[in-house]
């Protein structure tokens, strides 16, 4: 092995809708602007499931993972914003130079879907080989964090303090991220309104979360899963609909005496997305986050629309920006406001398969992969 290569353990996917390989892999040193982060561990999201199913043009086999947190091992000569030895939460990557990225809306920066997808650098460079010197996609998301170790951007890497519990703050950089930003960035859910969650899953119960944080008083669950409808009250939901046995567009009006004033389509099902728009009362926004294959449709009534006022947005990421708003969220939960950590359960590498098993199911709301100790 080369003194500019590390060796690493990592969970490979090989093909579509396959299982997880544990493999050892060589991964390239960091370039002048990336950052080596030693992996402690990561969380484990519905994305990387619809990666590792193809359900976007993911190339494989792939080195997946995009909630990671660790300890800065090495940077590039250009980097600034860390130094080895610094704890780090690993996000998305942008491009910096688009014009949402100028405008400080980099959840949307053009060059998401390659950022994130690629499986590459953007020059289609790749950074890991296989025991039999074969090319590994990487890059996922600016990291690839089901590994011991992951390469990432600086613009990527987030400094947090290393006083806070690091094995558990990675779903931070995505799943909860998107959920707490959908609620306090996008949507900007005011004090006293109403809201609803179509899915308490991570992203969800992060946004019920938020809701109460700021001061929703409306807080209505919607899912399948008795046991997530259960955390989402303990989490802050006034209420919680199983719509497997009840209605929940007609529940809701009859909650808010005609409609929320904001939804949020967590689920990823296009039926939820349908409902969660009809949910809406005069002068709603439903916002959607949920990851649904490429090329799904949903219809909805442009009338009813049009005289209510309501108004459909889609949110990537919460909107958020990574460097300002991971550590606000570190805060609140700090304070106890925000207690994310009861939507984990922690697994090791070789458990990453049973781990998603247990997502899928709706047992475990957020699987984190410990990785290595602090």
């Amino acid at each position: 092995m080369s003194k500019n290569t590390t060796q690493i353990k990592a969970a490979v996917v090989r093909e579509k809708g396959g299982p997880f390989y544990i493999e050892t892999l060589t991964l390239e040193a960091p370039r002048r602007d990336e950052v080596l982060v030693r992996v402690v561990a990561t969380g484990l999201c519905h994305t990387d499931m619809v990666a590792r199913d193809k359900g976007y043009p993911v190339p494989q086999p792939i080195v997946l993972g995009h909630e990671g947190a660790g300890i800065v091992e090495s940077v590039g000569a250009d980097v600034v914003k860390v130094a080895p030895g610094d704890s780090v939460v690993l996000t998305f990557l942008t491009c910096g130079r688009c014009r949402p990225c100028r405008l400080g809306r980099m959840a949307h920066c053009e060059k998401t879907f390659p950022l994130s997808f690629g499986g590459a650098r953007l020059d289609g460079s790749t950074a890991t080989l296989d025991g039999h010197g074969e090319k590994v996609h990487d890059h996922f998301f600016g990291q690839s964090s089901f590994a011991t170790y992951a390469l990432a951007n600086e613009r990527n890497v987030v400094k947090v303090s290393g006083d806070v519990p690091l094995e558990r703050l990675g779903p931070l950089g995505c799943g909860i991220q998107t959920g707490a930003g959908a609620v306090m960035n996008a949507l900007n859910v005011r004090p006293g309104t109403s809201f609803a969650s179509f899915g308490a899953g991570a992203v969800g119960c992060s946004a019920i979360m938020a809701a109460r944080a700021v001061g929703a008083t409306t807080i209505v669950a919607i899912d399948i899963v008795p046991s997530r409808l259960e955390m989402a009250k303990d989490l802050g939901a006034t209420h919680a609909i199983n719509s497997k046995q009840t209605n929940p567009v007609e529940a809701i009006r009859d909650i808010t005496g005609g409609g929320v004033d904001y939804s949020l389509e967590a689920s990823g099902d296009p039926r939820a997305l349908h409902q969660a728009i009809e949910a809406l009362g005069s002068l709603g926004t439903c916002g959607i986050v949920g990851a649904e294959p490429l090329g799904t449709e949903v219809s909805f009534d442009v009338n009813t629309l049009m005289i209510q006022g309501k108004g459909i947005r889609g949110i990537l990421e919460g909107e958020s920006v990574p460097d300002i708003f991971i550590p606000q969220l570190i805060e609140l939960n700090a304070q106890g406001r925000f207690p994310f950590e009861k939507l984990t359960k922690f697994y090791s590498l070789d458990q990453i398969n049973q781990a998603a098993q247990d997502s899928e199911k709706g047992g475990t709301i957020k699987p984190i992969i410990r990785l290595s100790p602090v």
